[in-house]
Parts: C-alpha cells; sequence; structure tokens
C-alpha cells in the first residue's frame, strides 16, 4: 500500500520542475502565445530546454535514453506544469505516447521510436475521440486486411498535439460493430501518409489540438500497436495513465488558484478592512484547502498504485480524476468570483486557470465518466 509521501528523490524532482517552470515557462509565456497566435500552441525552445531536464524521459526505461523515474515522479512534473499553466508536448508525448509504446510497443517499435521520444526529437498525439464527450468504446473508424497491411477510413476529433505528431495513436475498429470493447485495435500512423488530413482547432485554453480524417490511409502490419482486436485493454491502461496526470495537473491549477486567491483577499481592501478578514471568506477557504489536501492523497495513490501495478490502478486513476475535476472546478469558481468584477477580465490571470481546468476536466473523460467508470470497475 502507498505510503502517500514523496521520498527525497520524488520531492527534489518537484522542486526541481518548480523552480525550472517558475522562470522558463510562466502563466505570462502561455499569454504570449495566445496573442501571438503561436501555430504549434507551444514553445519550441521551451520544449528543447524540458527536454534537456530530462521530463520527456521520466516514462522511458533507461534502456531507451530514458530515466525511468516512474508515475509519482512525472506527476510531480505535471502537477508543477497545472501551476504555471505550461502548454508543452509533455502529456501527449511523453506520458501518453510513452506509456502506449512502453505498455503495447513491439521491440522493434520501441527501439525505433523510445529513444527519440526521449530526445524531444518524435512527438506522439493519441487519437480516440469521435464526439464532443469521451467515449472511447464508441469506434467508427474502421481498419480493413488489404492482404498486406490495413487501410483506415474515419475521423477523429480533439486530438491533443495533432496538428503536430510525428506518429498517430489511432483506435479503430478491426471487426464487430461500432460499440463494445471487442475489436478494437490501435495503429501507430504516420500523418504524411496519403489520406491523412489534419485540420488544427484552437481550444477554450488558448491551446491547440486537430480534427484528423483519414481516407483510404494504407499502413503495414507492423504498424498494429499490441494485438488486432484486443486493443481495448491496451486503451484502458493509457487511458488510466493518462488521467492520473490530468489529474496532478488539476491538483497543480487548483492549489495556484487558491493561492492566488488567498494573496488577493490578504490585499484588497474593502469598508476599511481586507477581504480576508470576513469570517465567511475564511470558511470557503478552508473547505477548499480541506479538499485540495483530500485530492492530493488521491492523486498519489492513483500515481503510486501505476509504479506498483497494484490491481486497483485503473480504479485509482479514476477516482483521482473524478476528484480532480470537482475540486479544481470549485477552486476556479472560488478564484474567479472572489476576485469579484476583476476576476472576470483578462487583467487577472485567475480566468486563465479557470479556462485551462476547464479543459483538463473534459479531456479523457469528466467527473460523471469516472464515477460511472468506477462504479463499473466495482461491479455495478
Amino acid at each position: 500500500m502507498a505510503t502517500l509521501v514523496l521520498t527525497e528523490e520524488q520531492q527534489m524532482l518537484k522542486d526541481s520542475a518548480r523552480g525550472f517552470l517558475q522562470e522558463n515557462a510562466p502563466v505570462s509565456a502561455m499569454r504570449r502565445l495566445r496573442d501571438e497566435g503561436d501555430p504549434d500552441g507551444f514553445s519550441r525552445a521551451t520544449w528543447a530546454a524540458m527536454v534537456e531536464q530530462g521530463f520527456a524521459g521520466t516514462l522511458i526505461p533507461e534502456a531507451h535514453g530514458g530515466f525511468d523515474f516512474g508515475h509519482v515522479g512525472m506527476g510531480q512534473i505535471q502537477e508543477e506544469a497545472g501551476r504555471t499553466l505550461t502548454a508543452s508536448p509533455l502529456l501527449a508525448t511523453a506520458i501518453v505516447g510513452a506509456c502506449a509504446l512502453v505498455h503495447a510497443g513491439t521491440e522493434a517499435q520501441q527501439q525505433e521510436l523510445l529513444a527519440p521520444m526521449a530526445a524531444g526529437e518524435l512527438l506522439t498525439a493519441l487519437a480516440v475521440d469521435e464526439r464532443p464527450r469521451h467515449r472511447p468504446e464508441l469506434v467508427h473508424t474502421r481498419a480493413e486486411y488489404n492482404g498486406a497491411g490495413y487501410t483506415i477510413n474515419g475521423c477523429k476529433s480533439f486530438v491533443i498535439d495533432g496538428h503536430v505528431a510525428d506518429r498517430l495513436i489511432v483506435t479503430t475498429r478491426t471487426s464487430g460493430e461500432c460499440r463494445g470493447r471487442d475489436g478494437i485495435t490501435l495503429f501507430l500512423v504516420e500523418p504524411g501518409l496519403p489520406g491523412v488530413e489534419i485540420v488544427p482547432m484552437v481550444t477554450v485554453d488558448s491551446r491547440r489540438a486537430a480534427e484528423v480524417r483519414f481516407n483510404d490511409v494504407e499502413v503495414p502490419a507492423g504498424a498494429v500497436l499490441g494485438h488486432v482486436d484486443e486493443g481495448a485493454d491496451v486503451l484502458d491502461r493509457v487511458l488510466a495513465v493518462a488521467n492520473a496526470h490530468l489529474a496532478a495537473e488539476l491538483l497543480g491549477i487548483a492549489r495556484e488558484a487558491m493561492d492566488r486567491t488567498l494573496q488577493y483577499l490578504r490585499e484588497r481592501r474593502q469598508f476599511g478592512v481586507t477581504l480576508g478578514s470576513f469570517q465567511a471568506l475564511q470558511h470557503r477557504m478552508a473547505q477548499l484547502f480541506s479538499e485540495i489536501e483530500l485530492l492530493q492523497s488521491a492523486v498519489l495513490a492513483a500515481l503510486s498504485a501505476l509504479d506498483e501495478d497494484d490491481a486497483e490502478a485503473e480504479a485509482l486513476c479514476s477516482v483521482a480524476k473524478a476528484r480532480a475535476c470537482t475540486v479544481a472546478e470549485l477552486a476556479t469558481n472560488e478564484g474567479v468570483q472572489l476576485h469579484g468584477g476583476m476576476g472576470m477580465t483578462d487583467e487577472f490571470d485567475i480566468g486563465l486557470f479557470l479556462k485551462r481546468a476547464r479543459a483538463a476536466q473534459q479531456t479523457y473523460g469528466d467527473d460523471r465518466h469516472h464515477a460511472d467508470r468506477f462504479a463499473r470497475l466495482r461491479g455495478y
């Protein structure tokens, strides 16, 4: 059972990530990316510096150029990235892509892709959803065997980093109906192949995603990630990992929103006294503090379970994501409200935290999705 306490090495990584991101990727950097309309949605120079810090290789085995520092370690980086609203390929590549290849990749696929990922030279994107709400088992995109490989047809929406990816991890239906776990197969698809059309989009948090269309895209049999018709189990693991780290990011967002709101309450004066002197507001902040402390335990439990390959890991990841969604929503709502009218303006950063929280909440399932998933995993 996890101790829910960071080791000395994990705390050092957290402190290092905090100092690096606050200096190199503050909220002002995100504002600049937004205002300049950067087509990538993130700074390539900052990403290169993050790679130098070893962030990209945190989950990649040492044999492939990574550091194999584990999910708890990566979670600390994600939490600090949430505090600075850092936009980067960390989630799509260093977490989702790395997990998919380590968990299901063939030796040849790992040899080809993991080292470039750890070096920051290759970006990935998970193309899973086909509707506005996350439903990974709903797969209309089909891959038909053509004798030598497969032909893919379909469309994926809200593909995070799909506009910059060097490899797409695509969920397809190789048998069966469009719903259900049986018959799902994952493919590694090069976005430059004939028939792949990528339409970039800007999300509510000013980041970038893409709609990816597949029109008679031919891929070799060696592009299968895992086993044909058995991709649902791989997808479960990858999405559990992604949601645990999204929960860590939401924890960072909630903490920063609370800290900024507390600072405002200590400085803003009304009726001759600071807002923080009003007991009703103190009660609201005390409640938020308690909720964030509980969320921290849930997130650390999920990340630890992933590192220990615990049988309860997927359930704990859903608990953490569901909890993170509600707590981050409370923290950012309280932040905007307690900043008063100024909280609704772009002059204050608090609204930026609210927007990022809403996007992260919806990514790979919101609180209702994960409450339902937890119940199903428990046999309800």
